[in-house]
């Protein structure tokens, strides 16, 4: 018959794995939860009336490449004198890799910034400046079906501080010109990211 010394020990150490057991597995499964529960998170919010809310964590998402179209090239009044640092969503962009298509859900975040100094130690050109702005396409066959290619285009303004929330831009304002002259709606001959994602042997 064990004794009450041993009996002691054995509950102390019973209980000191028990113990060790939950903090490996059981943070372990609440990790695994959050991760999954994150993952679930959509990529975009909206509002209940429709509104796109402005998109956060985009940075680190896949970087496309930054076009500029500076005034002083284009008679002193370019369209869009600013850089557009552009961002795609990872898992569109690993899709786009596989097919050769943009899915439907693929988000497009453009970050506007001032062209700031044209001077560095490097040379002359064009450097970035200040955020100046924020834009966002997404693709989305269910909620934007009635416009063309299923793009919607968004807009949170052109200065800081940004809109939190806004409604997607007029179709004659983006999507008309992206139809006609962007294959697929996106720029993409600009972007040499994009260019070697297209040219990649699909499966």
């Amino acid at each position: 018959m064990a004794s009450r010394a041993s009996i002691g020990l054995f509950s102390i150490l019973f209980g000191a794995g028990a113990f060790a057991f939950w903090n490996v597995y059981g943070d372990g499964a609440q990790a695994e939860e959050k991760a999954v529960a994150s993952a679930k998170k959509p990529l975009i919010e909206f509002t209940s009336d429709g509104k796109a809310k402005k998109p956060v964590g985009y940075r680190k998402w896949i970087y496309i490449g930054t076009p500029v179209t500076p005034n002083d090239m284009n008679g002193g009044e370019a369209s869009f004198p600013e850089f557009h640092n552009v961002y795609i969503d990872p898992e569109s962009f690993d899709h786009l890799e596989k097919t050769g298509e943009y899915r439907d859900g693929t988000v497009l975040v453009k970050e506007l910034t001032s062209v700031g100094t044209k001077k560095a130690s490097s040379g002359n050109g064009y450097f970035e400046g200040e955020f100046t702005g924020l834009e966002m396409s997404v693709k989305d066959s269910k909620r934007f079906a009635g416009d063309p290619g299923s793009w919607g285009y968004f807009s949170f303004g052109h200065k800081y501080p940004l809109k939190e929330a806004v409604a997607k831009n007029d179709v004659a304002s983006c999507n008309s010109c992206h139809e006609t002259n962007a294959k697929n709606f996106v720029f993409s001959a600009h972007y040499p990211v994009l260019r070697a994602a297209f040219s990649t042997d699909k499966k």
